[in-house]
């Protein structure tokens, strides 16, 4: 209610309480004046009646909710179930107009100001977690995978001669169709063993860049977030020879802002070098659902250029579901949540395994399954099985020799993002949102599988023996 409303209300009930509900009302209001006078994620979260109060403020802003609106064209915000307005707290325009992602739309102030709000407080958070030089990013209603595509579609109109992507290998599909989507011919860099960690070939990178000849790339497109043994690409070095080539430079950092590491890499390969984008998902970094992901950069006019190329308006659900988040959960809340994500070691000693030694991955932990192999490959994979009914969800096992066909292109040792990986292992990452209670119940559970396994082994060897020794005294 406004002031008016207010001293109205005074002939209804006393004025001291009415004057009490305006003291509330008002600390509600200074908290949304901040946000738009700062455009920055605030310290502390907010209650869920102010994100409340503040959202059905931005809804009454849009003409499906104006009182006396008569719409008659063919977009006007109708929505034949209360449920599903109610979901989206009547906020059904989206995003953006037919031109411009982040365009203002004349019948949508409200939701034109949610989209806007968003990628400026999400734009605070990327400065905050380490990439202290971006300037510009935006939201887009992509997964990770098409949002690169959407980078490299942007690119295209740069270099419109270029006919390969320069990938150092990592075995995820969607990074691999996501450069094919776009219609360009990934170029496969194998990493290199270094100890248990795989590393970005720089050599092999150069020697492709002087073969195919530099013109002839769209981009180089590295990445930062990764399951071990494969640890972030040397994004300083690749960045350096970007900036030599004059070659762009798209990094997938999928789940790095939760990494002040991949956070710090991209900071210092935009400061030494050349990273035109970096491409971050919205519901491993923020814990919302899956649909959404952000794309920054460095250079306002580069990153207002990818927002254009987006055909048509978009859905306002991923922003709405980051800002109900960062609002609720504040700076504070949100930097708790990044320094609570270790504790395999101990389990891995126990059953004659090791962990793999990848200080350069500050995300995931592998863990050798040597001693399963050495019974049979059939027991390093149904580890994998065991795991997954048992509840255990997102720990995966990496068996030897498997192979994958994506989009034409073989991959051998698939998974292990090397051809010939020395051993099988088993990895988990230490996501954001992870808690004590997790890893406490997984290494219970994996300790029981590993424990059944091992005797299962035990007693087939001991019955093949047994059988083996029936038949040399048949043979006798």
């Amino acid at each position: 209610m406004n002031i008016q409303n207010f001293s109205l209300s005074e002939k209804l009930v006393s004025s001291s309480y009415v004057r009490q509900g305006l003291q509330a009302r008002r600390g509600h209001e200074q908290l949304v004046r901040v946000l738009l006078q700062q455009g920055k994620c605030p310290e502390e979260g907010w209650s869920e009646s102010t994100v409340e109060l503040f959202l059905n403020e931005l809804a009454v802003m849009d003409s499906n909710n104006f009182l006396g609106n008569c719409g008659v064209g063919e977009r006007e915000g109708r929505v034949a179930s209360g449920l599903v307005a109610r979901r989206h707290y009547r906020l059904i325009h989206g995003i953006g107009r037919s031109g411009d992602i982040a365009a203002v739309q004349p019948k949508a102030a409200g939701s034109s100001l949610l989209n806007k709000i968003t990628n400026s407080v999400v734009l605070d958070v990327l400065k905050f977690t380490g990439v202290r030089s971006v300037s510009s990013c935006f939201v887009v209603p992509m997964a990770t995978g098409m949002s690169l595509t959407l980078c490299f579609l942007t690119l295209r109109h740069r270099r419109p001669g270029a006919r390969f992507i320069l990938w150092p290998r990592i075995d995820q599909k969607s990074c691999f169709k996501s450069m094919q989507t776009a219609g360009f011919e990934p170029v496969v860099i194998e990493n290199v063993l270094e100890g248990d960690e795989l590393r970005t070939n720089l050599e092999e990178v150069e020697r492709k860049i002087e073969e195919l000849g530099a013109e002839n790339f769209l981009c180089v497109h590295s990445t930062t977030s990764c399951f071990a043994p494969r640890v972030p690409d040397r994004l300083e070095e690749l960045a350096v020879l970007c900036a030599k080539h004059d070659i762009p430079h798209i990094v997938n950092n999928a789940y790095g802002m939760q990494s002040s590491k991949c956070m710090h890499l991209i900071q210092q390969g935009a400061r030494v070098g050349r990273i035109d984008a970096f491409v971050q998902s919205l519901d491993k970094n923020f814990m919302v659902p899956v649909g959404g992901a952000i794309i920054a950069g460095f250079d306002e006019n580069f990153i207002k250029e990818i927002s254009k190329m987006y055909p048509g308006r978009a859905s306002a659900s991923p922003s709405l579901d980051v800002l109900i988040t960062l609002l609720t959960l504040g700076a504070n809340g949100y930097k708790k949540l990044l320094a609570e994500r270790k504790e395999l070691s101990a389990l891995a000693e126990r059953h004659g395994e090791r962990l793999l030694h990848t200080p350069h991955n500050p995300i995931s932990l592998a863990m050798s399954l040597n001693h399963l192999q050495t019974h049979s490959t059939a027991a390093v994979t149904q580890l994998g099985s065991m795991l997954f009914t048992r509840q255990v969800s997102g720990a995966r096992v990496v068996p030897l020799g498997v192979e994958q066909t994506v989009s034409g292109h073989t991959f051998r040792g698939f998974m292990s993002h090397a051809d010939a990986y020395p051993c099988p292992y088993l990895n988990a990452a230490s996501a954001i949102g992870i808690t004590r209670d997790d890893i406490t119940l997984c290494i219970k559970r994996l300790d029981k599988c590993l424990k059944s396994l091992s005797k299962e082994a035990s007693a087939e060897k001991k019955k093949n023996t047994t059988v083996q020794m029936a038949l040399k005294l048949l043979k006798l």
